[in-house]
């Protein structure tokens, strides 16, 4: 194995001290006062033997890694895939590497991803928190470990988050459908806890209620994360059959795909027999014939905010808890053709 280029090596064969090289390259060679003839040879010379700066040595002595650790709840979900490249591009431009892992919604999934990307030593964290891992932010808070949470929050915890108005952006959603003429919406959310799905739910309540519509619990059907293609198929044919419901409210882009397969496997055209608004986007909504009406997620603007946030923390410079809320936009018909030619 080739033996790894020093800054020894270096000075030897320039005829100056070691120190005088890290000077010159960790960039402070004017400060201390290296000549730019003596600069410029220190770093031809490293050019030519190849050298690579030792990053766990660096790391060590200035207690940064450069890094950081970001989960995210499914890689496999396009939001989260976009707001990864997102937040990659953003951690870049302020000189940062990411490291990625995804929980695929499982707390003890989590908090293993979590454990290992400590072990890497990266400066903080960027979490999509999941369903019953309260105790593992906790323990980073009680730790001072900086990170921001991402799309979710817990309400009994005081910690970092960047998301949207989940409730305003449903309750956009579900008015859409019902200013269509529309009384009997049903939604179709995943089984669970985490806020941002309960102000979802909440939104989709506030908009019957605000057009003289009682909420009904038969048109509220929740699916498992883990079995949802197989349990969307009962909510579905339940929803079109035996609740009668003119138009349905999906309360993710998942869901959305899985419902309209399901929709259109029950041989029903979509507006004309059941209409659909979806929360969030997709590009799979391209592919179908009608628009897809959805909530259109700030993403860059959220994984600007979280780095921001985040890197605010691990320089000292909030000590406050920064909670951002952000506004999402109903898309309800597709963009002008001269907005798209310049998009």
């Amino acid at each position: 194995m080739k033996k790894r280029v020093s800054l020894k090596d270096i000075a030897d064969v320039v005829g100056v001290s070691t120190s005088l090289v890290s000077y010159v390259l960790n960039n402070k060679g004017k400060e201390n006062r290296v000549s730019e003839e003596t600069a410029k040879r220190i770093r031809e010379v490293a050019r030519e033997l190849n050298y690579q700066p030792n990053q766990i040595a660096r790391s060590l002595k200035s207690q940064r890694s450069q890094s950081i650790g970001l989960i995210v709840a499914d890689i496999s979900n396009p939001f989260f895939s976009n707001m990864a490249r997102t937040i990659e591009d953003e951690a870049h431009s302020r000189n940062y590497t990411v490291i990625f892992g995804s929980s695929d919604e499982n707390s003890t999934k989590l908090k293993k991803v979590l454990d290992f990307l400590t072990t890497r030593q990266v400066d903080g964290f960027i979490i999509a928190p999941t369903e019953g891992c309260e105790e593992t932010v906790r323990e980073l808070m009680k730790n001072k470990t900086p990170f921001v949470l991402i799309d979710r929050y817990f309400e009994s915890l005081s910690a970092n988050y960047v998301i949207i108005d989940n409730f305003q952006a449903s309750r956009d959603a579900v008015s859409h459908l019902l200013e269509k003429g529309y009384t009997r919406v049903g939604l179709v959310s995943y089984r669970s806890e985490l806020i941002h799905f309960r102000n979802r739910v909440r939104g989709y309540e506030e908009a019957l209620k605000n057009a003289g519509i009682t909420p009904d619990a038969k048109y509220v059907k929740e699916v498992s994360y883990d079995t949802f293609e197989t349990e969307m198929k009962k909510a579905v044919r339940e929803l079109i059959f035996e609740d009668k419901a003119e138009a349905i409210f999906f309360c993710t882009n998942t869901l959305a795909i899985e419902g309209l397969k399901q929709i259109f496997g029950l041989g029903r055209k979509v507006p004309e027999e059941i209409d659909v608004v979806a929360f969030d986007q997709s590009i799979a909504y391209d592919f179908f014939e009608y628009f897809i009406p959805h909530i259109s997620q700030p993403i860059k603007e959220i994984g600007q905010e979280a780095v921001r946030v985040l890197l605010e923390q691990i320089n000292g410079e909030n000590e406050g808890d920064a909670r951002i809320c952000l506004k999402a936009k109903l898309k309800s018909h597709p963009a002008p053709a001269d907005e798209l030619k310049t998009a």
